[in-house]
């Protein structure tokens, strides 16, 4: 599985709309074959920060989700929206999810 966490810093006059202003790109990216999760979340400590996690079933899938036209498109939109360059983790979990050992 393919994981990805991104930090989105928001210009504060796009923040309380950035939701919607990415709602097209989220429900597409949401309907593609392989995706696990695609999912943003506001900080709760900084309004203007929005973080996506989002999942893809392997790197295959992964690929196929960047070559997209809607990821096209976003990526080429995403710029006026946003502070600064976002910061990124990209990793291969070899085995996807599991339970949590410390919750039983």
């Amino acid at each position: 599985m393919i994981l990805v966490v991104v930090k989105n810093p928001i210009k504060p006059k796009y923040a309380d709309e950035f939701p919607s202003l990415i709602a097209e790109f989220t429900e597409a990216t949401r309907a593609e074959p392989g995706n696990v999760c695609f999912d943003w979340y506001r900080s709760v400590d900084d309004p203007n920060m929005y973080v996506l996690v989002e999942a893809f079933v392997d790197r295959a899938a992964g690929d196929l989700h960047t070559g997209t036209e809607h990821f096209q498109k976003a990526m080429g939109e995403l710029g006026r929206y946003l502070a600064a360059v976002p910061e990124i983790v990209n990793v291969e979990v070899p085995e996807g999810w599991s339970r949590m050992s410390e919750v039983s």
